[in-house]
């Protein structure tokens, strides 16, 4: 079986596709998980980030750092305990955020043209299967949470 490779290919295509769309907005096509996470749990830490999003803590300092410098979230110490940075979304990353929710709304509707309701039915509960089964996976080596 070669599904990987599939699965990398399309992958990789939509990270084409969102890089062109997302030009205009000033994000670059991997920071798009990380400012849907931050503005829909405003106040997320970057562990929980790291947690959610399955990828390794450093990878979410440079991306909430990225973030901040292009004014579309801020860091916060937590005012009960000044160890814990909060992240926030800015107005200006809330601004973007419905457009990085259509960007990828229309790589779906084009990604799965031509399907009919039954297929992309049954893809969508294979491709869930194959998630669950790697989250679990990736738990075993102590990464990620249920989500």
């Amino acid at each position: 079986m070669r599904f990987m490779k599939y699965i990398g290919e399309i992958w990789r295509c939509s990270a084409l596709f969102r890089t062109e769309q997302y030009e205009k907005l000033g994000i670059g096509c991997y920071q798009d998980l990380y400012l849907i996470e931050i503005c829909e749990k405003p106040g997320i830490t970057q562990e929980e980030i790291s947690a959610a999003l399955f990828v390794h803590k450093s990878n979410v300092a440079r991306q909430v750092a990225s973030l901040e410098e292009k004014g579309m979230a801020e860091r916060r110490i937590d005012p009960s305990d000044r160890r814990i940075l909060r992240v926030y979304p800015t107005e200006k990353g809330l601004s973007v955020l419905e457009k990085t929710r259509s960007v990828r709304k229309e790589w779906t509707r084009r990604l799965l043209e031509g399907m009919s309701d039954e297929e992309k039915e049954a893809l969508s509960h294979s491709i869930e299967c194959l998630s669950d089964r790697a989250k679990s996976i990736a738990r075993e080596y102590g990464e990620g949470e249920d989500r």
